[in-house]
């Protein structure tokens, strides 16, 4: 099976979201599965985490220091900027196309066969496919350890069926209500069901119905909860946007200097000695996520994982890479400079608001804006576009995606005078006219389609 008609199968079986919750949320199947494979997920420990926001760029911080540890490290997040690759990685590079294809055809001949026989009663859905897929490839790989990105919710998600040596739960708040409840608590029993019974799980305060879920659940499982807080930076904690003009220093990051990509940078007391945290992941919401991969980092020292360091620690943030987070692109000839960011529900659109204006202050600010239809739509447009001197709405290409139109009438509200047009492209070279002046930005936000459309029209790695 050649590699485009794995892919081709692989968004044959639908979207994970546009599933019933029926096909999605049974691990009873994935485990038959993974049985009918020898258990890949047995082969190596694991880290999982689960929240509504914060947890990819949470697992790439810890990606990164294990890493920087000299693990071989597997890294299993959703979804995907631009190539479905980039979910599954080892040691931060993408699995080959060649290797998806031919796990997708193993795994793809193995479910045939279950249904065949009557032990699945369907074909594994979409996630189940590419959480199969990942374990395989991190078994065959033999990392030394994996950190899992539960793709929606926690309880009954995919890859709940390891058993992992830290969970970790990042900001909850309300998103995929369909799926996981109405509210706050609701969504937190969810996400507390990756905690294990005497297991580790490394946490924030945050909103009082979700810490008293996540209190009560470590109660009752008799588990060991960690704060992440004694990692989390004063407010003193420097935001720097580096001159292209200056020469790179012994504190400056060498590769923010010569793009221009603003960082934060602060002394922070790890494993019984002070680093120099500098971490690219900007917006001070990141610091939260920053903190709770340092506090995981430090448990798994604890578990026969010795060569996690604090020098290994201040290696691996300074190295992350997590792109289309707030993500700038310097402006080049007879481009403004574009932001990227992935802000999908109100609680991303709050973060991205707070950098935007931490960054921007009061630069006129283009926003390019689409999303899915079963967003909160208006609430996101409330929070994001009064910062706008412009708001260009468009559609990505997924068939979920809420129309121009359907955009602007969610939008009424705020009384922002909103330009339809029908595609990224059109949407893009609109914003770049608009944008008029040298100081003036674009913001391209909404979902994480849109953001690895427009990257991918200009040419943009991940």
């Amino acid at each position: 099976m050649s590699y485009e008609t794995a892919v081709a199968s692989m968004f044959a079986l639908g979207h994970e979201l546009a599933q019933t919750p029926s096909h999605k949320f049974d691990l009873a199947h994935m485990r038959v599965l993974l049985e009918a494979m020898n258990h890949p997920e047995r082969t190596f420990p694991s880290v999982l985490i689960a929240g509504t926001n914060g947890k990819g760029s949470t697992a790439a911080t810890l990606a990164s220091i294990l890493r920087a540890s000299s693990l071989k490290t597997g890294l299993y997040t959703s979804p995907h900027l631009m190539r479905i690759n980039e979910r599954i990685r080892v040691n931060g590079h993408e699995i080959s196309d060649d290797q998806f294809a031919g796990l997708h055809g193993e795994v793809d001949g193995i479910a045939e066969k279950l249904v065949e026989r009557g032990e699945l009663p369907w074909h594994p859905s979409f996630f189940e496919m590419m959480t199969a897929i990942a374990f395989a490839y991190f078994a065959r790989e033999r990392v030394d350890i994996a950190v899992l990105e539960i793709g929606m919710g926690g309880r009954l998600d995919a890859t709940n069926v390891a058993e992992p040596l830290v969970s970790v739960i990042t900001d909850i708040s309300l998103d995929h209500q369909k799926f996981l409840g109405n509210t706050v608590a609701e969504i937190a029993r969810e996400k507390v069901g990756i905690i294990r019974p005497d297991g580790v799980v490394v946490t924030l305060p945050q909103q009082p119905e979700a810490n008293d879920v996540i209190g009560d659940a470590i109660l009752e499982l008799g588990a060991r909860g960690v704060s992440a807080a004694p990692y989390v930076p004063p407010a003193s904690a420097q935001y720097l946007v580096p001159s292209t003009q200056k020469k790179p220093s012994t504190i400056d990051l060498a590769w923010a200097i010569e793009s221009g990509h603003p960082f934060y940078r602060y002394p922070l007391q790890v494993m019984g000695r002070e680093i120099l945290v500098q971490t690219p992941l900007v917006g001070r919401h990141q610091l939260r996520n920053v903190a709770l991969a340092i506090a995981t980092a430090e448990e798994l020292s604890k578990k026969d994982l010795a060569a996690i360091t604090a020098e290994s620690i201040e290696r691996g943030i300074r190295a992350t890479h997590w792109p289309g987070r707030f993500q700038v692109q310097a402006a080049g000839v007879g481009w403004p400079e574009i932001v990227f960011d992935v802000a999908h529900n109100p609680a991303g659109a709050w973060a991205l608001r707070a950098a935007l204006s931490e960054r921007y202050g009061d630069r006129p600010l283009i926003f390019v804006f689409g999303a899915m239809r079963d967003k909160a739509i208006s609430e996101m447009a409330e929070i994001l576009f009064p910062l706008a001197e412009r708001v260009i709405a468009t559609r990505p290409e997924n068939p979920r995606a809420a129309s121009p139109e359907e955009i602007q009438q969610a939008a009424q509200r705020t009384g922002t005078e909103i330009e339809c047009l029908p595609d990224a492209g059109t949407a893009l070279d609109r914003a770049r006219t608009a944008a008029g002046s040298p100081s003036a930005a674009v913001v391209v936000t909404g979902s994480i389609y849109l953001v690895g459309e427009v990257m991918r029209l200009l040419g943009i790695s991940v």
